[in-house]
């Protein structure tokens, strides 16, 4: 299982509901690429403090590269992806996107 993790810092202009309404659409994308497992995304609560101004995240989990690859290469994926660098500190730079092989539990 491939598990894709973005973290982001938004601009303090844009409001919640925006982010709230992009991760809906990001979600949606589950019934159109097979394998992709679910999504979760929010504002981190962590009591740590260590987020480096990248307060907001999401994660999808899939179930193969190939999955995560047709998710990567998905016309609306693509568009998400730039609206989602439009809200952002910095542009791109405001992005971290990392993936890490989880171990199946099934």
């Amino acid at each position: 299982m491939i598990r894709h993790i973005v973290l982001f810092k938004v601009q303090s202009t844009v409001e919640q509901t925006t982010i709230d309404a992009l991760f809906t659409k990001l979600a949606d994308l589950g019934s159109a690429i097979p394998g992709m497992r679910g999504f979760d995304g929010g504002v981190s609560v962590s009591p740590e403090g260590l987020e480096q101004g990248f307060a907001h995240g999401f994660s999808i989990d899939f179930d193969d590269e190939a999955a995560r690859d047709a998710y990567l290469e998905h016309p609306t994926h693509k568009e998400l992806g730039g609206q989602l660098v439009g809200l952002l500190e910095g542009g791109i730079s405001g992005l971290v996107v990392f993936d890490l092989v989880v171990a199946s539990t099934n």
